[in-house]
């Protein structure tokens, strides 16, 4: 299972980059909104720089005609940019002729393993199953994620299901048993997934060892 940084802060994206173990960046209208100021196209053009690898810029046009004018336009502002739509009919519409143009999707808002099909019959390179909001809708979100992932199997589908709204580190361990291909994850869960208290612990003692042997590493 491959990982992606769900965030638009550049600082944040660079550090994720220098631990080697993210390989994309998922951006949505909400984590733009908290980069005030940045301009939309500089940021995702800065973070396919940083990342080399999808990036997920989402539209926001609600027709199919808007999707496809906005995703033309966001595709054009690097060969690493991967263009958000929403799973609706318009959704649908849009992915249908953006697939057969070669324009890389990521379908977003997904709540269900019939979106999940409807994406990959559409053609989407990618679709992202919920799984924090459906977990507060009293749904099982990692369900979803499994289901969709054995559905886009059974049939040879090229789709990649995005195990997204990661809220924790066990989230990040339930997609991988479930066969995501990525998982998502805020900065935080990420250096959450580093963390152990035994790690900490273990470094003083072998610190407090070594001192006490003298010895010094040329």
């Amino acid at each position: 299972m491959r990982i992606f940084v769900d965030t638009a802060n550049i600082d944040e994206i660079r550090d994720a980059a220098k631990l080697g173990v993210v390989s994309g960046v998922t951006t949505n209208p909400s984590l733009m909104a908290k980069e005030q100021g940045k301009d939309f196209q500089s940021t995702i053009e800065e973070i396919a720089d940083i990342v080399r690898g999808p990036v997920s810029a989402e539209v926001v046009a609600l027709t199919a005609e808007g999707m496809i004018k906005e995703a033309r336009a966001i595709a054009a502002w690097s060969p690493y940019v991967v263009v958000k739509i929403p799973i609706t009919k318009a959704g649908l519409q849009a992915t249908s002729v953006l697939s057969r143009e070669g324009v890389k999707t990521n379908l977003t808002l997904c709540f269900s393993p019939n979106q999940a099909l409807l994406s990959a019959l559409a053609g989407a390179t990618y679709v992202s199953p919920f799984v924090g909001r459906l977990d507060d809708a009293g749904h099982d979100g990692m369900q979803v994620v499994a289901e969709s992932v054995a559905i886009l199997k059974s049939y040879d589908f090229g789709t990649q299901v995005i195990a997204a709204s990661i809220r924790h580190p066990l989230h990040c361990v339930a997609a991988a048993k479930a066969g995501a291909h990525i998982a998502t994850v805020p900065y935080k869960v990420l250096m959450q997934m580093i963390e152990h208290p035994l790690t900490d612990v273990g470094i003083q003692r072998f610190v407090a060892d070594w001192e006490k042997t003298g010895a010094r590493i040329p």
